[in-house]
């Protein structure tokens, strides 16, 4: 830090150029900047275009404006990762059927490993609303100039304070039957409506509903996809339950990319014996597949490691 010898003003300027360096406005809130936006940060009702599948079957979201959580910013033009869910498999029904790219979305941002990506909660599609053409109003001619009998014989007379709103005829016709036609059925005559179809079904798939996973005991174990254990970029992490000892098949989920598991990461990493965990998140499904994103993860201690 510089000091200037101008006498009493040397603490001023001084303020000042720490305020200008630190980036602190004069109501002490740090300003926005580029980077990662939190976890757990909720995005409501943001436009943007979605994209994909690419070759790893994954589809991305860019926001149509930019978008901030009070410490970071994202600017516009951004693209996320949409995670695995049921709504991420109605978006992409919706795109399937439609041909659209442009939706207003809802949803959660997580982090992990230097990456923003988001987990979709709720979508609405947009369309681009066609402008009416306006037809070029009739040049009426002069009040001392009378129109020609030929061109405005049959056409009506506009905003005319006296003029009597006829009906047309085969709107009278079409009334008068209908009336006589409804006059036939009896008073206490019930009609039945047609079955009302399963709400949430697409092709004869049913979309599952996301469900919430609380206080429940496992293991979080990695493998890759390529059945080796040296590419860390190919990893995938996996919550099992732990059957405490009885003979049941044991339940597994595949943990989505956050905060929660890059933390039970570094745990594990830490300790040579496999760690149990005590978790808590949401139970999604994709594609007939299980996904759970963690919300927390707290190591469980035996009874001989209270030392730890």
């Amino acid at each position: 830090m510089y000091e200037f010898a101008i006498g009493g003003m040397s603490k001023k300027l001084t303020i000042l150029i720490f305020v200008f360096l630190t980036g602190v406005d004069g109501f002490g809130a740090v300003a926005p900047r580029q980077g990662l936006l939190r976890d757990g940060f909720v995005v409501r009702g943001i436009d943007g275009e979605v994209s994909g599948p690419d070759s790893n079957d994954r589809w991305f979201f860019e926001f149509g404006s930019d978008v901030s959580d009070n410490i970071a910013v994202v600017e516009k033009g951004t693209r996320l990762q949409l995670l695995p869910s049921s709504t991420l498999e109605k978006i992409v029904a919706d795109v399937n059927e439609r041909s659209g790219e442009a939706y207003q979305l809802w949803g959660r941002i997580t982090k992990y490993r230097g990456r923003n990506f988001i987990f979709p909660v709720f979508f609405l599609p947009l369309s681009k609303i066609k402008q009416p053409q306006l037809s070029e109003p009739q040049q009426k001619p002069e009040p001392n100039e009378p129109p020609p009998p030929e061109k405005y014989k049959d056409e009506p007379v506009i905003n005319e304070p006296n003029d009597i709103l006829a009906v047309p005829q085969e709107i009278v016709e079409k009334l008068d039957a209908r009336r006589i036609e409804t006059s036939k059925h009896p008073a206490v005559e019930v009609v039945k409506r047609p079955p009302v179809k399963p709400l949430q079904q697409d092709a004869g798939r049913i979309f599952q509903r996301d469900t919430i996973l609380a206080d429940r005991t496992g293991f979080i174990l990695s493998h890759t996809m390529d059945g080796s254990h040296r590419a860390e970029k190919n990893m995938q992490y996996g919550f099992v339950f732990d059957a405490l000892g009885r003979k049941i098949p044991k339940t597994s989920y595949r943990l989505l990319p956050c905060e929660a598991l890059e933390l039970a990461e570094q745990r594990q990493s830490a300790e040579l014996e496999t760690l149990q965990f005590r978790v808590a998140g949401i139970v999604t499904k994709y594609k007939d597949q299980n996904y759970l994103l963690l919300q927390k993860a707290t190591q469980v201690f035996s009874y001989g490691n209270f030392a730890r």
